[in-house]
């Protein structure tokens, strides 16, 4: 599944391409990615066409665009440009959930349509810019749906954005911001984690008190941290929660700048190109090979794999000793 890097980098991508541009027609060739739209594909199609995409937001994993309706006899707005997010606040939004194997790729109308191509949504014309944004998947775990924007509960910006505004999808307003948002506040992540009383990894996996932090970037910041993942959370001191936190930050940077995580072709960005990530992982699917810490200070330690909450977590055994009273 996508983790955070790979959203943000669709995210990005998606941004230079819809922004301020207008959905001309919606075709849906799987109602099945669109079974999240309670009311069908009719009235799915009908609220998106005409409707102007005024941004890309993104919190955690949660995409959404958010929409406006295009005054009647209008033509289409440069993408990007500072008319996108002009007029009332938005109050509707169009989700993307990526699930297990969702594309959001952004095509030509003269490219052939891909295999598992569920929706394709032509949008105004633009110069230089392709005329489709096709979403593809070939698991049908993800799909499209319309949602309601509303306001934050903080106050603060629902999500990364050009333009940032104190609104939400109705579906993400139950998630925590995710290191990467500027409004993430160190001091209430603390407090909460220090409440809990469990594991340190699966309290990072919980959304609703940190967003975004998935399996591989979990066993990542903790093997950069130097801590393992079974630290009970009400133990955890101050600079040891601030070092993780830091340390998640830093592997999901590093792997924004080289396109995300990609272990197949299921997961592109909009462009079609896989991330590489992969090949930097110190922990993460490395069980039986050197740990690179120990290594270059000339310890002999061979990455560890434990099952995990019906997944697996890597760790090193040496610089990431398992607590005696640790926790899941």
């Amino acid at each position: 599944m996508p983790e955070l890097p790979e959203v943000e980098v669709v995210r990005r991508g998606l941004v230079n391409w819809v922004r301020g541009r207008t959905i001309i027609s919606v075709e849906v060739l799987d109602p099945r990615s669109i079974r999240r739209h309670a009311l069908g594909v009719e009235d799915f199609a009908g609220n998106l066409e005409g409707a102007r995409v005024l941004d890309v937001v993104r919190r955690g994993k949660f995409l959404w665009l958010p929409l406006a309706d295009t005054p009647a006899g209008a033509g289409s707005a440069a993408p990007g440009g500072d008319g996108a997010a002009a007029g009332p606040a938005p109050a509707v939004a169009l989700m993307a959930h990526l699930g297990m194997s969702g594309q959001l790729l952004m095509q030509d109308a003269a490219v052939a349509d891909e295999k598992h191509l569920k929706i394709r949504l032509r949008l105004s014309p633009a110069a230089g810019m392709p005329e489709q944004l096709r979403f593809v998947d070939q698991r049908i775990f993800g799909g499209l749906f319309l949602t309601a924007l509303i306001p934050t509960p903080d106050g603060g910006p629902g999500g990364l954005a050009e333009m940032p505004l104190p609104l939400i999808a109705e579906e993400a307003s139950h998630i925590a911001r995710d290191p990467l948002d500027p409004h993430f506040s160190f001091d209430v992540f603390y407090r909460r984690i220090r409440a809990r009383k469990t594991g340190l990894k699966r309290a990072l996996l919980d959304q609703a008190l940190v967003s975004g932090i998935g399996n591989i970037y979990a066993d990542e910041a903790l093997w950069l941290a130097k801590l393992h993942y079974a630290r009970p959370t009400d133990t955890l001191r101050r600079s040891e929660a601030l070092r993780v936190l830091d340390a998640a930050r830093q592997v999901m940077t590093d792997a924004l700048a080289a396109g995300g995580t990609s272990f197949d072709s299921l997961y592109v960005n909009v462009n079609g190109a896989s991330g590489y990530f992969e090949r930097s992982l110190n922990a993460y699917g490395r069980e039986g090979q050197e740990c690179r810490r120990c290594a270059e200070a000339g310890i002999v330690s061979l990455m560890k794999r434990e099952q995990f909450m019906n997944r697996s977590s890597y760790t090193c055994p040496v610089c990431q000793p398992r607590p005696r009273n640790g926790r899941w």
